[in-house]
């Protein structure tokens, strides 16, 4: 577990407006990969190794090279401006630790569903969740190399109204991230502003061109 802290971007003393955020979805669709990616801190993980033992309960299919998965939750941290600061959190996505989700729910401004595109089923549950809240959120489609789906078939296999915010990222790159991030942050302005059409129409086209800063595979 890494719980360290870097010395770098210290909490500014003007710092007085913290917002949550949760990053929730399927079992290794990059949630981890994400808060490491954007985080202006060394985030907090919670991933432990893979064992034989766990191979009767996390369902492998599409995910099967593997090693490690978060078992509580990641935890990171981005300035918005001097005042504002987002704080992150990565939600484990195996259906065992599904009862940590209301808990980290609990106080939240919004939530990125991050999902996979070849494994499109894993996203209900998180989106069940969400809306069972009353928790605003965006989906974000990382990109894992898989079949290219339209946003119509998208948005018709997760059943997802018109008004929820669809775009196109890769977790492993900070300037995607951010991207995804700050998506969320004006969908949840616009909906404050009873203004929800603002955001609605954003998909893969808004999305500035995206040049990988790191290659592993995206994890959980």
């Amino acid at each position: 577990m890494d719980s360290a802290t870097s010395d770098r971007a210290a909490l500014q003393a003007t710092a007085d407006n913290g917002l949550k955020i949760v990053v929730v979805g399927g079992f290794g669709v990059g949630k981890t990969t994400m808060v490491r990616s954007v985080s202006e801190i060394r985030p907090l993980n919670t991933e432990e190794t893979m064992t034989r033992a766990g191979e009767a309960v996390d369902h492998l299919d599409g995910v099967q090279s593997k090693t490690s998965t978060t078992v509580a939750f990641d935890f990171g941290r981005i300035s918005l401006d001097e005042r504002s600061v987002l704080y992150l959190f990565g939600a484990p996505g195996q259906e065992r630790f599904w009862f940590l989700w209301d808990r980290l729910f609990s106080g939240t401004l919004g939530a990125v569903v991050l999902v996979d595109t070849r494994r499109l089923a894993d996203s209900w549950y998180a989106i069940d969740r969400l809306e069972h809240h009353g928790t605003p959120f965006i989906v974000a489609c990382n990109d894992f190399g898989g079949p290219l789906h339209t946003e119509q078939q998208i948005r018709e296999a997760l059943d997802l109204s018109d008004d929820v915010p669809l775009v196109e990222c890769d977790a492993r790159d900070r300037s995607s991230s951010k991207y995804v991030l700050i998506t969320l942050v004006e969908h949840l302005h616009a909906l404050s502003q009873g203004n929800v059409s603002a955001t609605s129409s954003v998909t893969s086209t808004a999305r500035p061109e995206i040049t990988p800063e790191k290659t592993p595979e995206p994890t959980s």
